[in-house]
């Protein structure tokens, strides 16, 4: 009997997706949003598929509908689409701007950890040049002048995300005994906050349906509103 490895991580997940619902999923190009609670149809259509896990089918799609390729077709107007490519409702002008509000905050990140990496690599470059001209006074005091010259090297990398750290700030826990389905919620994903509706409501956990258009089940406790 011929045993099926499952897929080990959301890449290869994505790309399985791509290539068993080519009119839903892309692997390059414009991303299509998708149908608001797919996630549930994909676990019924997938339910018997040895190929992959629900765990790592629900962390797949958060990675896909995270992209930036992703978010930055989610407009106003458009049609999503379910798993067959068909028309499946239009993206609305709030879900647009949530869009945009986590693509805006992402590339901020990255620009950070761009910033803070070429930081890392100056002081490096710096101490070797430091151990290979040491041969004189003269040359090492150039050397310490030019340092000193090109030490304010950082400072506008920071302000480009003061916004979604004011934002996370701002944020308070939803009380239990106020949570109610149809209910603006912000919900933790990854390391930003999204806002979603409540769809459901089972004893501590919550169904949240977020812009993107997939499902997450969170605890009463991970839920916030600012």
């Amino acid at each position: 009997m011929e045993n099926t490895a499952k897929l080990s991580t959301s890449k290869e997940v994505i790309a399985y997706l791509a290539e068993q619902f080519p009119g839903c999923f892309t692997l390059e190009g414009d991303a299509r949003p998708l149908k608001i609670g797919i996630f549930d149809e994909l676990a019924k259509r997938l339910a018997d598929d040895e190929n992959v896990s629900k765990t790592r089918l629900r962390s797949a799609l958060r990675q896909y509908t995270n992209s930036w390729r992703y978010l930055r077709g989610v407009k106003a107007g458009i049609q999503r689409v379910d798993l067959d490519g068909a028309d499946a409702g239009a993206v609305e002008a709030e879900h647009e701007q949530h869009a945009q509000e986590q693509l805006q905050a992402s590339q901020a990140k990255a620009k950070e950890k761009q910033a803070q990496r070429a930081a890392e690599r100056k002081p490096i470059a710096t101490k070797g040049r430091n151990t290979k001209n040491k041969t004189g006074d003269n040359q090492v005091k150039g050397e310490k002048k030019r340092k000193s010259v090109s030490i304010p090297r950082s400072g506008s990398s920071k302000p480009a995300v003061a916004q979604p750290i004011t934002r996370k700030a701002a944020l308070e826990n939803v009380q239990p005994d106020a949570v109610k389905v149809g209910d603006k919620v912000q919900v933790k994903v990854g390391s930003m906050a999204v806002q979603g509706t409540i769809a459901g409501i089972e004893k501590s956990e919550v169904q949240v349906q977020l812009p993107s258009g997939m499902t997450v089940r969170v605890a009463v406790s991970e839920l916030f509103r600012s």
